[in-house]
């Protein structure tokens, strides 16, 4: 049993060396682990990053946070962290509603063709084209209040009602940003939209939310630290968090157990 222990304890040791004393520091604000991003919480979609045609989220389900009539989907993280989201606004006074979610492909499709005929071929920034609406990534929802939910359109004088209000207070602690927000139209490509939230997780919301950067400016900060990191270690994003989890070594205990052999340890911190 001990020459089995002390194999494997050799077979792991130049990958945790490698692990304990020579990894490179990670320095930006943002883990690598939530960066690598492998629930897709942080995908850019937008006219440089077109969603494919036949691109739907595979965790899509039933809205049952509070919604207009009718039925709406959403990736089922949205959909928790809304229900906790609108219990708190209540219990501040606010009560939200979902009046839109999900969209496919072709209908948001067909949204912005129709608002190119309305305007005469012209696009004015209010519907996002084909591919590039956050609304196809299943993280993306219009928010109002009961009162805005019966207008046949919405405009930024949303943002002066005390549920704007409260929401971009507190969006990001349930993992929420404004995804279009004031001031950014030249990098977004769409009107303010105070409405709008974009689950990202509670960490990229409290440091997007908190920095006042749009999601174009987060990706490409972060991929820009991310590509400067890679360059000076030589390690790929990827191969950098596969050794952020990979286990510690045995150590030996200085014990020893029943049959006389030293025990080895197979619990360890794994901190790192």
């Amino acid at each position: 049993m001990r020459k089995l222990l002390c194999l494997v304890l050799i077979l792991l040791l130049p990958l945790c060396a490698l692990a304990e004393g020579d990894l490179p520091a990670w320095d930006y604000p943002i883990a690598p682990e939530i960066l690598q991003d492998p629930n897709d919480y942080i995908r850019l979609a937008n006219r440089e990053n077109l969603l494919d045609g036949s691109y739907v989220p595979s965790d899509l389900v039933r809205v049952t946070a509070k919604h207009v009539s009718g039925t709406f989907q959403l990736r089922k993280a949205v959909n928790d962290a809304l229900l906790t989201m609108f219990a708190a606004a209540n219990q501040d006074g606010c009560t939200l509603y979902v009046k839109s979610a999900y969209r496919s492909y072709q209908t948001q499709r067909t949204m912005y063709y129709n608002r190119l005929e309305k305007n005469g071929g012209k696009d004015d920034g209010w519907v996002s084209y084909p591919g590039a609406s956050d609304h196809q990534t299943g993280l993306g929802a219009d928010i109002l209040n009961y009162a805005w939910t019966q207008k046949d359109g919405m405009n930024e004088k949303f943002a002066q009602t005390a549920e704007a209000q409260w929401m971009a207070a507190h969006c990001h602690e349930y993992g929420f940003v404004i995804r279009y927000m004031d001031g950014k139209q030249d990098i977004t490509g769409i009107s303010f939209e105070p409405w709008h939230l974009r689950y990202v997780g509670p960490e990229c919301a409290e440091y997007m939310m908190t920095n006042n950067l749009s999601l174009e400016e987060f990706t490409a900060e972060w991929q820009a630290y991310a590509a400067q990191f890679e360059q000076q270690s030589g390690m790929t994003l990827d191969a950098y968090c596969k050794l952020l989890s990979a286990p510690k070594p045995a150590v030996e205990t200085g014990e020893t157990g029943e049959d006389g052999d030293t025990e080895i340890s197979m619990f360890y911190d794994t901190d790192h």
